[in-house]
């Protein structure tokens, strides 16, 4: 008999065996229907730096036109660049990611969050990728803010003005601070960073005697230390993490996307306070970066926002960690 006449008769007996079968056998044996839901898996993604415990907890993310975005480029440059990295060319996807640390003292994290939905935002998202991870927002010890742009500060408090950490320290970079908390200097700031001073208020106000105050330099927590990042806001701070030789930095907003911002760190984007200062700091702590080889979390990294930068012709280029299932 032929190989083909073979396979002919086996499939045969596979169609009438299956016909032969009871319906509940036969639903049984079907593959399993796709789920209905559109949701994803919970955003959250765990690493080790020496003895200590990074998780990066996605807060979902939001989408602003491309053209525009850039100050300093022409659109077709700007294009140009996000196609290298296959990015559509009229809409920047711009993701929202807190990076918390479990030390000694009990766990930290940088920045807060967005805390609701807003808009087409789909944002907001922290509460339940911090379920998923299983970090309670009473068991946070402290909250390390790098600047108070609303992204980053709005998930400190509620609508209706209830601490969403309740057992939090808040540490602020006192450079920040200062500028955001003087009324004065409303008309000295871009007009569309002038919301900053009325929000700094609000989601502040309900951790009065619970606000400290760091400088460059000084540690927000053993461990953790602040590094002056001006230009971005004009306390832009990021955080360098260090422990048993191992070393990371969180890295706030030295860019936005990094597929975009760190081949060209000359370009300065709309949300920069002082857009030439931001891009010499964004040059020079990409630089460290890629020659000391640090491993780095950002806020506006695809998920899981972490991995390394190294240099590139006359940029430098974001390179994802390896993902692991164990620590």
């Amino acid at each position: 008999m032929s190989t083909n006449r073979r396979h002919f008769f086996a499939g045969s007996a596979a169609i009438a065996s299956a016909m032969a079968l009871p319906a509940a056998a036969q639903q049984a044996a079907a593959p399993a229907a796709p789920p209905s839901s559109a949701a994803q898996a919970p955003g959250f993604y765990r690493f080790k730096v020496g003895g200590l415990t990074v998780t990066t907890v996605h807060d979902g993310f939001a989408r602003r036109p491309v053209q525009g975005f850039v100050r300093n480029a022409p659109l077709e440059e700007v294009q140009a660049v996000l196609a290298q990295s296959f990015m559509p060319a009229d809409t920047l996807t711009v993701p929202f990611t807190l990076t918390f640390v479990t030390t000694p003292q009990g766990i930290v994290v940088f920045d807060a969050g967005n805390a609701t939905q807003t808009g087409t935002a789909t944002n907001g998202q922290a509460a339940a990728n911090m379920r998923a991870a299983g970090i309670d927002p009473a068991r946070v010890v402290a909250v390390i803010v790098s600047h108070f742009h609303g992204d980053h500060i709005s998930g400190l408090s509620s609508a209706d003005g209830q601490r969403l950490f309740p057992n939090a320290e808040i540490v602020v970079p006192a450079t920040e601070w200062a500028w955001w908390t003087d009324e004065g200097n409303v008309t000295r700031s871009p007009e569309g960073q002038r919301g900053n001073f009325a929000n700094t208020r609000t989601r502040f106000a309900p951790y009065q005697g619970r606000i400290r105050q760091i400088a460059d330099g000084a540690e927000a927590v053993p461990g953790i230390r602040a590094v002056a990042a001006y230009g971005h806001t004009p306390g832009h701070t990021l955080f360098h993490i260090a422990d048993g030789g191992q070393e990371m930095m969180y890295l706030a907003d030295i860019t936005n996307r990094p597929e975009l911002m760190a081949p060209r760190p000359e370009w300065q984007i709309v949300f920069d306070f002082d857009g030439d200062m931001a891009a010499a700091t964004r040059r020079r702590v990409l630089d460290r970066a890629a020659t000391d080889r640090i491993r780095v979390t950002g806020y506006h990294f695809p998920f899981p926002a972490n991995g390394y930068f190294t240099k590139d012709g006359q940029g430098y280029r974001f390179v994802p960690a390896d993902w692991s299932s164990a620590l």
